[in-house]
């Protein structure tokens, strides 16, 4: 008989976790929930994702304005279409049996424009925002000198799985990491991972932040697709792994930030307990009167000309960018004022920062979204909303 020599490791998503209280609480008034990003202090640890359905030049302008940053896709609508505004539009009037072949046509039949890259950058940096921009791997080298030509904060390498190295057909598009963050003169950020081996070897390449998660996002399909993924606390608890590993090794602490499978208030919280230095969000931010999805929200791989991964998912509408983000919130779910119920969860747990609250206790708790919840469950209310 064969030997069986592979084993499965057991791995933990948001859902299963729970933040246990110390042995002190502080005043909200001494908590700090500030972090740094590429060199860029952020007062709230919220980056809103690189997606046409979240991020445009004027919701960056408005997430910097509340403490926030939004991160623009350049490989998206904004730098394909001088008014991207119908585009947009059209995407979210199609029907479901129709949103992947009209996606794959708009993000096909224009290409990027040099002088549109420019100037969203512009837009951006004129308001006094903090202008984070993203490509893909394969991009990078064009984007990434565009990006500096207009004088962006952070330029961030962003695919669903990324490597030290990028190989492809055409030469001139090869990545190597640690030449192309030696080469450029602003911060490079790159995801995503999941793994430490690999998150220890983008550090060592010079990176200056990393994404960690694969597969959780809201209208991601690529654990379906691809059956890729690790669950994202234990994803989390890999990339601090590395983060540890290379601040011994070389002085130097590289942010992790969370990626994907946070919906509410609460998963931020838990993120940050779990080693993150701030979290990337979707949906949520998709869900704002401001934001460009009309009410839809999509992934960066849903138009994929060969392989579409991604949904195009209606969110609706739930308020605005800064109740979202500071409230006052009119909802019980955790959809709004995440920076309040940040700072509270922080000091409830006696944690002073974020780095502090890196050292909360953590419990295993499969029975936490549903202990004691049977009413709220029954009538969809609270957190079964």
């Amino acid at each position: 008989m064969a030997t069986i020599t592979k084993k499965f490791t057991r791995a933990y998503g948001l859902d299963e976790i729970a933040l246990v209280p110390s042995n002190r609480t502080l005043d909200m008034d001494l908590v700090d929930i500030s972090t740094t990003i590429g060199g860029v202090k952020l007062n709230i640890p919220i980056i809103a994702s690189a997606m046409d359905s979240v991020v445009n030049a004027k919701t960056a302008v408005e997430l910097g304005n509340h403490g926030s940053v939004g991160v623009l896709n350049l490989e998206g609508v904004q730098t394909r279409y001088e008014n991207p505004e119908g585009v947009l539009k059209q995407i979210s009037s199609v029907s479901n049996a129709g949103y992947v072949e009209l996606m794959q046509k708009i993000y096909k039949e224009n290409e990027v424009k040099d002088d549109l890259v420019l100037k969203r950058i512009k837009e951006i940096k004129d308001s006094g925002a903090p202008c984070f921009v993203s490509s893909t791997p394969q991009n990078a080298i064009r984007f990434g000198k565009l990006a500096e030509q207009a004088n962006a904060d952070v330029f961030i390498v962003q695919s669903t799985v990324v490597s030290t190295h990028f190989i492809t057909k055409d030469k001139s598009k090869n990545l190597d990491l640690s030449i192309f963050c030696k080469s450029m003169s602003i911060p490079v950020l790159v995801g995503n991972s999941t793994t430490t081996e690999v998150t220890l070897d983008l550090m060592r390449m010079g990176v200056q932040g990393i994404f960690i998660g694969i597969g959780p996002g809201a209208a991601c399909t690529t654990r379906g697709v691809l059956a890729i993924g690790v669950p994202m606390a234990t994803a989390i608890l890999n990339g601090v792994a590395a983060r540890t590993a290379y601040l011994e090794e070389s002085g130097r602490y590289v942010p992790i930030i969370a990626d994907g499978g946070i919906v509410n208030s609460g998963d931020i919280c838990k993120a940050l307990a779990c080693g993150a230095d701030a979290v990337m969000i979707g949906s949520p931010i998709a869900k704002a009167s401001e934001a460009p999805g009309n009410g839809f929200h999509w992934g960066m791989a849903t138009p994929n000309a060969v392989l579409p991964r991604g949904a195009r998912i209606n969110v609706g509408t739930n308020g605005t960018l800064k109740e979202i983000l500071h409230g006052p919130s009119n909802t019980d779910d955790g959809s709004q004022n995440f920076s309040g119920a940040i700072q509270t969860a922080l000091a409830t747990l006696g944690a002073a920062t974020i780095k502090e609250m890196h050292d909360v206790e953590i419990v295993i708790a499969p029975s936490l979204l549903t202990e004691g919840k049977v009413y709220q469950k029954a009538q969809s209310l609270g957190m079964y909303k």
